[in-house]
């Protein structure tokens, strides 16, 4: 089963994009991030038309979330549960689970878009980690159930500085800072496999790269995009790499799809 995230920084403008992605890959399951759309004008019916099943969770021109799947999901849940029951609702749709059955049982997939958090000296940050707080407390509790879970999307963290051109240049920034860094290693503790830096340690492995300041041909990107694997789905995953190839295409998302490899079968 190969299963894959890609933040496609607006399905409208990255269309051609991923049909194009979707019949050269040939993802089981792809989750995207940014979609930008409300559901009813998502443009399912060419996707659909390539033998995938079209699951969303959108917003007006902001964030959005999507699972497309060559199997049809046994449940979809949407919107990330809030703490206590005093919390506000989330309206943003930056989060879904998909339930699939596979030989022997399931395997739940999770598409999110975890919020960027700047500037730090407003609101987006304190937000920023109290959603890396829910999902940590959601994620804990769906390990009880010991299945395989797989946490695919565009975290909006750069782990370690390894995982980007320059330090330097992201100090202070919310995607880099300690608290962001430290809530991200919390959420890896809880049992979970890094896909990425499980099957490599090189440097300069990016899954972003800016528009600006030619990013793309000097290679000055960093690694924001994870797939996170429970001991269940660890224990099944055969390779993982990034479709790096995909930033050079005409009319790109500055991101690119991060891609897990897991020996699971279809029921």
């Amino acid at each position: 089963m190969k299963i894959a995230s890609w933040n496609i920084n607006g399905i409208k403008a990255r269309l051609d994009n991923l049909l194009s992605w979707l019949e050269d890959s040939q993802p089981d399951i792809a989750c995207l991030q940014e979609i930008k759309s409300v559901d009813e004008n998502f443009p399912r019916e060419p996707i659909e038309a390539l033998g995938y099943h079209v699951e969303t969770h959108g917003q007006k021109g902001f964030n959005g979330v999507a699972l497309l799947s060559k199997v049809k999901p046994d449940e979809v849940n949407r919107g990330l549960p809030m703490l206590t029951p005093s919390d506000e609702p989330d309206e943003q749709a930056r989060f879904m689970e998909g339930v699939f059955s596979v030989k022997g049982g399931v395997v739940r997939v999770v598409s999110l878009y975890l919020p960027n958090g700047n500037p730090v000296d407003s609101e987006k940050f304190p937000y920023k980690l109290n959603w890396m707080k829910r999902l940590e407390k959601w994620a804990a509790d769906r390990l009880v159930l010991e299945e395989p879970l797989i946490l695919a999307g565009d975290y909006n963290v750069i782990p370690d500085p390894l995982d980007c051109y320059d330090p330097a240049d992201w100090e202070g920034d919310a995607l880099f800072r300690e608290e962001s860094r430290s809530a991200f290693r919390r959420l890896v503790q809880l049992g979970f496999t890094e896909t990425i830096r499980n099957t490599t340690d090189m440097d300069k492995t990016y899954t972003f790269w800016d528009y600006q300041a030619g990013a793309w041909p000097k290679n000055n990107g960093i690694r924001i995009d994870h797939l996170l694997l429970s001991p269940e789905a660890a224990n099944r995953l055969s390779a993982g790499n990034i479709e790096k190839h995909v930033r050079g295409w005409e009319k790109p998302s500055d991101h690119v799809p991060v891609i897990a490899h897991l020996d699971f079968e279809a029921a």
